[in-house]
């Protein structure tokens, strides 16, 4: 290639570039232009609300239990950033659940999780604000029929990964934005895709507000509003971002893991939850936990120093709720296999095989697939040692697919979230000298 060629081809690169920036500018002026956001900044809107309980409903997937939250009131200070959220949250109705009541949720500047800070910049007019300040690209897009004007940004914010994050917005031939959607990372899920939808526009002494906001979350709906009035530039800006008490941000302390000996070989560690490890001839199984990476990762350490020299074959999640959940994937980066009740075995396998290109934790880096495995109704672990017995609790209000552990020859009951008077527990008709509860340590 010659030199002249060369130095040819990069001018026409740059020049690309540069056009594709000026046209990406004109876009963002245009909506903001037709959504009239000279001006703003700050809003406050207001209607009715539904929250779904994402992660931790009965039903781990489709057909989400969900919060309704009436009289609610989003109000949003860009210049800072920060949120807050108020109304009057009327849960599910089921036993033991949370009762109606005071709803708020307070995003502050220094909230540094993005999983926050995105329900700021994925609304319609964060999104063409944060578009407006970054070095943004667009392209066009024709979906059903519908030509997008589809525009990409990226806020100074990486992931754990040290990956960036990314807002993608979609423009219509009106110059409103139908569509932003972002990824974030989760423990779980790895690069969870959240997609908030805009429709039904009114106008709001100017200001183009959305009538219905949807939002999904692999897929699943979990957040719906209908909005009736919004203000820009609330005078009252202050009083309405002011708290009800005080924000208190707890920095993330270390997991110290503690154990004791409650039977010969069967050992309850704390970290963050309860779990059991539990010895058996040849290898070690570890029952319950929960938290994150960090609360694994204690467990794992504990259970060997407990029981040095066999390996953890097995680990077992009680439930897929995401608190109980998340524990898993530093026993999936080492090649254990997951127990799980039967109606999770797919969602789990699913979840943890996801990208995690944002989540840069254990499973991520070990690039192997989770090894899970499914208890139908019930599985016994046996060798000359001990058993350990999987029972699933049929027709259980917390969640479809439940188990709880129960070691015979030593008369434990190990369980999560599961109350010792439940019918469904006590249908089992155990013989149990000892009721060891594994849910988050007290």
């Amino acid at each position: 290639m010659s030199k002249t060629f060369a130095v040819s081809a990069l001018l026409v690169a740059a020049l690309s570039i540069r056009a594709v920036a000026q046209d990406a500018r004109t876009v963002i002026e245009d909506a903001s232009r037709a959504m009239g956001t000279a001006g703003l900044n700050a809003i406050t809107y207001s209607g009715l609300a539904a929250v779904a309980n994402f992660g931790q409903s009965r039903t781990i997937s489709f057909g989400l239990a969900s919060t309704t939250i009436r009289n609610y009131t989003r109000t949003i200070d860009f210049t800072q950033p920060a949120s807050r959220v108020t109304g009057v949250a009327a849960p599910p109705a089921v036993q033991g659940g949370p009762v109606p009541g005071a709803f708020e949720e307070i995003t502050t500047p220094d909230d540094a999780a993005w999983s926050r800070q995105l329900e700021i910049w994925v609304t319609p007019w964060g999104f063409l604000r944060g578009a407006a300040a970054s070095g943004a690209t667009v392209k066009s897009q024709k979906i059903d029929g519908t030509a997008y004007r589809v525009v990409t940004w990226m806020p100074a914010q990486k992931a754990p990964s040290g990956q960036p994050y990314r807002l993608v917005g979609y423009i219509n031939p009106q110059h409103l934005v139908e569509r932003v959607e972002t990824w974030t990372g989760h423990p779980v899920l790895g690069d969870l895709h959240v997609e908030t939808r805009y429709s039904d526009y009114l106008d709001a002494g100017g200001l183009k507000v959305p009538g219905r906001i949807a939002q999904r979350r692999i897929g699943m709906e979990t957040f719906v509003a209908l909005i009736g009035s919004a203000r820009a530039n609330p005078p009252d800006l202050a009083a309405l971002m002011t708290p009800s008490r005080p924000v208190e941000r707890r920095a993330a302390a270390a997991i110290a893991a503690a154990s004791e000996n409650v039977a010969a070989g069967v050992y309850r560690i704390t970290a963050g939850y309860v779990a059991l490890a539990v010895e058996m001839r040849d290898y070690v199984a570890v029952l319950g936990g929960g938290g994150g990476e960090a609360e694994g990762q204690a467990i794992l350490a504990e259970a060997r120093r407990l029981v040095p020299g066999k390996p953890i074959r097995y680990v077992v999640n009680t439930h897929p709720h995401f608190d109980h959940a998340a524990v898993l994937p530093p026993f999936a980066a080492e090649g254990i296999t997951i127990l799980t009740d039967d109606p999770n075995r797919y969602f789990l396998e699913q979840a943890l095989s996801s990208p995690r290109t944002l989540v840069g934790d254990a499973l991520a880096k070990s690039r192997r697939r989770p090894k899970v495995e499914s208890v139908v109704d019930t599985l016994v672990l046996k060798d000359s040692t001990r058993s350990i017995e999987l029972r699933h609790l049929v027709k259980f209000e917390h969640s479809d697919g439940m188990l709880v552990a129960y070691l015979p020859k030593e008369k434990i009951l190990f369980t999560a979230d599961v109350d010792a008077a439940a019918p469904s527990l006590r249908a089992l008709a155990l013989d149990v000298e000892r009721h060891i509860i594994g849910g988050e340590a007290k």
